[in-house]
């Protein structure tokens, strides 16, 4: 999700979209989706104050449930009252342009993301087992820093794709599921990362309980991405 100079009028607009959620969503998927993008926008990751404004005023909209209902009500007002005229003979070639910007994303940017994402998932356990048999083993601690190694160069690999593309509009909250795969892999490799300093076993166990999530997660994002193909 990108912003631009109209974010603050767009938040106090359209929270749901600066959020990446839809109108149906619960307290607490605002709340994971308010956090994993400030935590992509942070200008310590790279990004902006103008962004961690306009995601600031759309979560004090849609935090407290008096302000939201009250939003919620302007806003179905509003659309009740606006009368759209749409330029028949230009529809199917903006729509045409939409799909095909959508498959572009899906090909270019979610497909290899979903690669490496897998790949780093899906070697941890044979990893793991491989350090188990003596975590005190020089030989067999440098074997596993070096997966941790490649794995991390993987994840820098997957976050620079997808920051290079906007999402199409319209897939903002599944852009957002994808970014929490991506989030939840990396806070389970800083934890790993830690392990391997201080051999505390807690976080060997957190980084378990996070790449569990990441593969759900991921399952999710592959069986709405085939949806987002038909």
């Amino acid at each position: 999700m990108s912003f631009a100079c109209g974010d603050l009028a767009l938040a106090a607009a359209d929270p749901y979209r600066v959020l990446g959620v839809s109108h149906a969503a619960t307290a607490a998927e605002i709340k994971a989706a308010y956090r994993a993008l400030v935590k992509q926008h942070h200008p310590d990751a790279g990004g902006d104050d103008r962004t961690i404004l306009a995601l600031n005023a759309a979560w004090e909209v849609l935090r407290d449930a008096d302000r939201r209902r009250r939003h919620d009500q302007a806003t179905c007002t509003t659309t009740r009252q606006r009368v759209k005229v749409t330029d028949a003979s230009t529809a199917p070639s903006t729509a045409m342009a939409t799909e095909q910007d959508l498959l572009a994303w899906l090909q270019l940017i979610v497909a290899p993301c979903d690669r490496f994402l897998g790949q780093v998932i899906n070697s941890f356990p044979a990893q793991l087992k491989a350090l188990a048999a003596d975590p005190y083993d020089d030989a067999l601690m440098e074997e596993f820093c070096r997966f941790l190694e490649v794995s991390q160069a993987r994840l820098v690999k997957v976050e620079a794709l997808y920051r290079s593309r906007p999402c199409p509009v319209g897939v903002e909250s599944f852009s957002l599921a994808l970014y929490h795969c991506l989030s939840l892999v990396k806070d389970a490799f800083a934890d790993l990362e830690r392990y391997t300093l201080g051999y505390v076993d807690s976080y060997v166990r957190d980084a378990r309980e996070l790449l569990r999530q990441a593969k759900a997660r991921r399952s999710q994002v592959l069986a709405d991405s085939r949806q987002l193909r038909r």
